[in-house]
């Protein structure tokens, strides 16, 4: 977040990850030392500028996604790719939870060859760890451009909590996370 105190290099990278509701990507990356920025917003579509009403339609061909704004000597791609999988179904096919549709699908957009190899890399390490019985359905796409989403959804688990945590608990992320990761 912007103002968070850590020590910088100078040189910041992105990531994006896509992983149904953007609303419940953005908390636990602005959680971690490192990070600088995220924006929720759209990628992966055909036409530039959408509006939330196209992308949840599924008219625009784009996801929601997350940009993560970070600085690689406080934090690195892989501790990001952790905090991925842990925010995600990575087999469900159709989308993510209670949001289903191409809008609402898993994947990682890497920004160059390091973070293509790092991504198949963990998908891979996640596949052959028993952890889930089906196969690990999120993509690895190379980035395509990124829209930010209209400012009321940047931060609504801080703007709309109530509404925030209800969704997240009534969507069924809340219960499949704790079941799948707090082992």
């Amino acid at each position: 977040m912007p103002g968070r105190d850590h020590a910088s290099s100078g040189e910041l990278k992105k990531a994006i990850f896509a992983g149904g509701c953007f609303w419940c990507m953005q908390p636990p990356f602005d959680q971690i030392p490192g990070v600088v920025e995220t924006t929720v917003g759209y990628t992966g579509g055909r036409n530039p500028n959408p509006t939330y009403e196209e992308v949840s339609r599924g008219d625009s061909g784009h996801v929601e996604a997350i940009e993560v704004t970070y600085d690689p000597a406080a934090t690195d791609f892989n501790q990001l790719l952790s905090i991925f999988w842990q925010t995600i179904d990575p087999t469900d096919t159709g989308g993510q939870f209670a949001d289903q549709g191409t809008q609402y699908k898993s994947a990682i957009f890497y920004m160059d060859e390091g973070q293509k190899n790092l991504a198949e890399a963990s998908k891979n390490i996640l596949a052959a760890s028993g952890r889930f019985k089906k196969p690990i359905a999120t993509q690895i796409l190379p980035a395509q451009p990124f829209y930010s989403a209209e400012e009321y959804h940047q931060k609504y688990y801080k703007k709309n909590v109530l509404h925030y945590n209800l969704y997240k608990k009534g969507s069924g992320r809340e219960e499949f996370l704790k079941r799948t990761w707090e082992k």
